[in-house]
C-alpha cells in the first residue's frame, strides 16, 4: 500500500517569527502516530530554522524551488548542495506558479529534476492543465506532454525519489471546482501513462498528489479515491488546524 503524503506549500508567506509560531502550532496539532508522510515547504530564508525546529518530529521539510546549476553567477538562486547542507532533501519543482510567473518551461524543469536526482534528492514534480485546456478537451494531452518532456527522461530506478503532483490550474482561484471524480479520472490517467513508460512496478508504487484547492471539508472524499495518494496543499497549510484536519482526511 502506498503511504499517503500531505505536503504544505507555504509559498511567499510567513516571516521568521511567524514560521516558528506555525511550526509550534503544527507540532501540537498534527498527530505523531499517523501513517501519513507530512511535509512543509517554508520560504528559503526559513528552511534551516524549520529543519532544526522539526528535527525530532515526523514532519519533513522541503524547498519550493532550486536552480539547475551546481553553482556560479546566478544571483538570487539556490543550489542542490546548499539545500542539502542545511538538511533539505526534498524539492517542489515545476509548480504552476513557477511556470506561469517565472516562465519555467518543461525543458528548464527537466534540467532541475536531473540535478536534484543526481544529488539523491526527492522531487515533487508538479504539472497540470489550464482552464483553456480543460475547456477544449485537451487536458489529457497537455498532462501527458508535461510528463514526457519534464520527467520521463529519467530511469526507472530514479522513481523511488519521484512524487507526482497534479495541479488542475483551472480549478485554483478561478471559481471553477474540480470534483473528486474528476481528480480520480486524471490520476488514473497519469498512473496508466506512467505504466506505459515504466511498467506496473513503478506505476503502482509512485505516489500521485492532488493539488487543486484541498480543504478540510473535501480532503477525506478526495483522498479516498484509489489513485489519489495525498495532496499538495496551498492556503490551507498556513493554518495548523486546517492542515491537521486535512492530514486526518488522509
Amino acid at each position: 500500500m502506498r503511504t499517503k503524503i500531505v505536503a504544505g506549500n507555504w509559498k511567499m508567506h510567513k516571516n521568521a517569527e511567524e514560521t516558528e509560531d506555525l511550526l509550534n502550532d503544527l507540532i501540537a496539532a498534527v498527530p505523531q502516530d499517523k501513517e501519513v508522510q507530512i511535509i512543509v515547504a517554508p520560504t528559503f530564508v526559513n528552511l534551516a530554522a524549520a529543519v532544526e525546529h522539526l528535527e525530532y518530529t515526523n514532519i519533513y521539510v522541503a524547498a519550493q524551488n532550486m536552480h539547475q546549476a551546481e553553482g556560479g553567477a546566478f544571483t538570487g538562486e539556490i543550489s542542490a548542495d546548499m539545500l542539502k547542507s542545511i538538511g533539505v532533501k526534498t524539492l517542489i519543482l515545476g509548480h504552476s506558479e513557477r511556470r506561469a510567473y517565472f516562465n519555467e518551461t518543461d525543458s528548464i524543469i527537466a534540467s532541475k529534476v536531473a540535478t536534484a536526482l543526481k544529488h539523491d534528492m526527492t522531487v515533487i514534480f508538479c504539472f497540470g492543465e489550464e482552464l483553456k485546456d480543460r475547456q477544449s478537451n485537451n487536458h489529457f494531452n497537455i498532462v501527458e506532454q508535461q510528463l514526457l518532456d519534464g520527467i520521463f527522461f529519467t530511469e526507472a530506478a530514479h522513481w523511488e525519489n519521484i512524487v507526482l503532483a497534479y495541479e488542475p490550474v483551472w480549478a485554483i482561484g478561478t471559481g471553477e471546482t474540480a470534483s473528486p471524480e474528476q481528480a480520480q479520472e486524471m490520476h488514473e490517467f497519469i498512473r496508466e501513462t506512467v505504466r506505459k513508460k515504466y511498467g506496473s512496478n513503478v506505476a503502482e508504487s509512485v505516489r500521485i498528489l492532488y493539488g487543486g484547492s484541498v480543504k478540510p471539508e473535501n480532503a477525506a472524499e478526495i483522498f479516498a479515491k484509489p489513485d489519489v495518494d495525498g495532496g499538495l496543499i496551498g492556503g490551507a497549510s498556513l493554518k495548523a488546524a486546517d492542515f491537521a484536519a486535512i492530514i486526518n482526511g488522509a
